[in-house]
């Protein structure tokens, strides 16, 4: 009996099921990520960044309560962790608790204020209060309410039916309701049509009745995903209230209208500006506003003629790459790819070489990003004939090397991985030597080439050790030499990289 429990146990190492882990999270696979955390964590469970990490699974899939205890359990023996403070002020942002959010991302950025995640994430729960609340000076006093006991006289005296208590309640009730209703689609938007299948599907009893292959009951799975959407707007409703989305719509829709109206004087520049604000926000982490100027500066382009700014079709490719780049931080990754393969098109038409290779830099990122590693390697050998400079080859080779890796073509992963290893040699760039020694290394593995496999990951550790603080650097020297096994030397490398790149 107790042989069969410890044959249960995890069969890998703590570092294995951690980048497993991260692997599926990019994926968007975060059901699995989070076993492949719990895994991790069966091996090391105080490991506060494995935490993080399963936290931030948690909260992609709306699951708050776990996210935050999480979070919470990443700073039990580090009150000061920056990573755990950031996470768990995000899980409560997300369950709606804006002022405790707004406490934990003050403190992070006390610790951190370097760090641009905390500024944004107190601008956005202030935002938030403010929209929930309001601001002292936008109160307005009215007399609203039930003044049934100040007018009840004056209806009784001129002659007027008294409307009975019971029945002014059930009206207001019903006028609720229809209000409700109407809230829940503005804030649910696309997703308010999905709500009412689900609704219609609980009637279907048979339907209902049925049970998954796991043998969850259907009925149940519904039931969650209609209690989801309804915390989701609620919770959206308390981030920000119909009336200040309306107010902040109007504002916008008013000032890109007079834009789209009165073009500017210096098209040229207005381009570049707000090209460099869309950047700058994405840049800072803002994903959604960098992809809401976009769109607007879309909108405005559009709406001028050609003689106005003759490079209109270039542009407008800009917009789109712009569009791509920020839903790809989204996770929406097809429309991401629907706007790269705009830009792409653009490019072509134009007959623009670095736009093209622009285009099919970030279409290769996408299809990689979800998994399909042959039309991202399609993609990206489409794109070597674009290249400029040893940096960006080393890069390249060492994707499409990893491709090939992935779809278990270890002799094309290791062509390619001894390109990129000679193009960054060219430069002496440490990092991507770094990268590419790694790659050669696991193709070697595959091949069952074990000698040549650990003289690159010798190689690799040679590397990390001039990429890293002092710390790191007496840590690496523990590392076992090339006449230890290589299992353990393997381990120890990846355990090493995965320090350095994070």
């Amino acid at each position: 009996m107790s042989d069969a429990i410890v044959d249960q146990g995890p069969k890998s190492t703590f570092s294995t099921y951690v980048a497993e882990g991260d692997q599926l999270y990019h994926k968007g696979e975060y059901m699995k990520a989070i076993e492949s955390y719990s895994t991790a964590l069966i091996l090391q469970p105080d490991d506060k960044n494995c935490l993080v990490a399963r936290s931030k699974c948690y909260l992609k899939m709306g699951d708050s309560e776990n996210a935050l205890g999480d979070a919470e359990a990443s700073l039990k023996e580090d009150k000061e962790f920056f990573k755990g403070l950031y996470q768990k002020a995000e899980a409560l942002y997300t369950m709606g608790d804006f002022e405790f959010a707004l406490v934990f991302y003050h403190r992070g950025h006390k610790l951190r204020p370097e760090l641009q995640e905390f500024r944004l994430g107190i601008q956005k729960a202030q935002e938030a209060i403010e929209n929930s609340v309001g601001s002292p000076a936008s109160v307005k006093l009215e007399n609203k309410g039930d003044l049934s006991l100040f007018y009840k006289t004056e209806e009784l005296k001129k002659g007027q039916p008294v409307i009975h208590p019971l029945r002014r309640q059930l009206r207001q009730q019903n006028h609720k309701a229809t209000e409700s209703g109407k809230t829940a689609k503005q804030l649910l938007g696309e997703l308010y049509s999905d709500k009412e299948y689900l609704e219609k599907l609980l009637k279907d009893e048979d339907l209902v009745k049925s049970k998954m292959r796991g043998g969850e009951r259907l009925q149940d799975l519904i039931l969650n995903c209609i209690t989801y959407l309804d915390t989701r707007t609620e919770f959206w409703q308390q981030q920000k209230p119909i009336y200040a989305r309306e107010r902040d719509h109007k504002i916008m829709q008013q000032k890109w209208k007079k834009t789209c109206q009165n073009p500017p004087s210096d098209p040229t520049r207005f381009v570049l500006k707000i090209l460099e604000e869309i950047d700058a926000a994405l840049t800072s982490g803002n994903a959604e506003g960098s992809l809401r100027k976009a769109r607007d500066a879309m909108k405005a382009v559009q709406g001028w003629s050609e003689e106005m700014i003759p490079n209109k079709k270039e542009v407008l490719g800009n917009l789109h790459n712009c569009i791509g780049n920020a839903l790809i931080d989204l996770e929406d990754m097809e429309k991401a790819l629907d706007h790269h393969r705009k830009d792409l098109e653009l490019a072509t038409q134009c007959d623009l070489p670095d736009a093209k290779s622009r285009a099919l830099d970030n279409i290769g990122r996408v299809y990689a990003r979800i998994g399909k590693f042959s039309q991202a390697i399609e993609v990206w050998e489409e794109k070597i004939a674009f290249v400029r400079g040893d940096l960006e080859k080393s890069w390249l080779f060492h994707e499409i090397g990893r491709c090939y890796l992935e779809l278990k073509r270890p002799t094309e992963a290791r062509d390619y991985g001894c390109r990129s290893l000679d193009s960054a040699e060219e430069i002496a760039d440490a990092k991507w030597q770094l990268n590419a020694s790694v790659l050669v290394a696991q193709s070697d593995m595959q091949l069952g080439n074990f000698k040549s496999s650990v003289t690159y990951f010798e190689r690799a550790l040679d590397r990390a050790k001039g990429l890293r603080d002092d710390s790191a650097r007496d840590a690496i020297q523990k590392v076992p030499s090339s006449s230890a096994l290589l299992g353990s030397l393997i381990t120890s490398v990846l355990f090493f990289i995965e320090v350095i790149v994070h």
